[in-house]
């Protein structure tokens, strides 16, 4: 699993202008929520969620932000990358009302264990957020699975005018299910505060070097590792995080805050 392995990618579907799919043939089992380390060459290896898992196939969405996701947005189809992986623990789809709520290019990481939950017939809501119509993606995806789905932009161009936090407070009002969240890290623990009492799980996010829980790089509070404890946390396990929502470490380990 730690071994690099090259890919070709064998498709590649732009979502909106600042966010692209890419396929690559994989036949190994992934859970949804877990991520690969992606070598983009002569730039950088870099974690990404996985999300698409298909048989035989596997996909990550990813956004243009920087040095690494620019080069790899230029990619084409044949051009090849590496995976390690996958890494961590995914989501745990232990109740059958579940509300997936999604920020940005978080949405992507939840998008698999949607498709899961779907196929279990569990009782699904979603609840997706973005700046605006320009950066919508994965609407079609998810409203081809259910009535359910909830969209929400901050200068109201399409959908509640508002963000996803406010839009899930008018929606979610049944203690008894499960909260699966991805985005913004913000966003999170603004509904981590809000659905205190509910079962909740996060996906986080941090800078990683190794992904194998050696180096440390992505360590939140007391010592559990993003790559390894995580990135999926529980309720339990976010309210002993001190540093959840107010700050991660670069690359050199200064703390940058939210």
């Amino acid at each position: 699993m730690n071994s690099l392995k090259i890919k070709e990618i064998i498709k590649i579907k732009k979502e909106n202008q600042y966010v692209k799919t890419i396929f690559f043939k994989y036949d190994e089992n992934i859970k949804p929520g877990q991520f690969f380390m992606i070598w983009i060459p002569n730039v950088d290896e870099i974690p990404m969620s996985v999300s698409y898992i298909k048989r035989n196939i596997a996909a990550i969405t990813f956004r243009d932000v920087g040095d690494a996701t620019n080069k790899l947005f230029n990619f084409k189809i044949g051009d090849k990358i590496g995976i390690r992986g996958p890494y961590g623990n995914g989501f745990k789809l232990n109740r059958e009302k579940i509300i997936f709520i999604g920020g940005g290019t978080g949405i992507a990481t939840l998008a698999p264990a949607i498709e899961n939950a779907y196929k279990k017939k569990f009782n699904i809501k979603i609840i997706i957020g973005f700046k605006n119509k320009n950066e919508l993606f994965f609407d079609k995806r998810f409203g081809k699975l259910i009535n359910n789905l909830y969209i929400s932009t901050n200068d109201g161009s399409i959908g509640y005018h508002g963000n996803v936090t406010d839009l899930a407070k008018e929606i979610i009002k049944d203690e008894d299910c499960l909260i699966i969240t991805c985005g913004p890290e913000i966003m999170m623990k603004k509904l981590f505060e809000l659905f205190n009492t509910y079962q909740f799980q996060a996906s986080l996010e941090r800078y990683m070097k190794c992904a194998v829980g050696i180096c440390g790089q992505c360590c939140v509070g007391h010592g559990l590792r993003v790559c390894l404890e995580g990135p999926v946390f529980d309720a339990t396990m976010l309210k002993n995080i001190k540093d959840f929502g107010k700050y991660k470490r670069n690359e050199s380990g200064n703390i940058k805050y939210f």
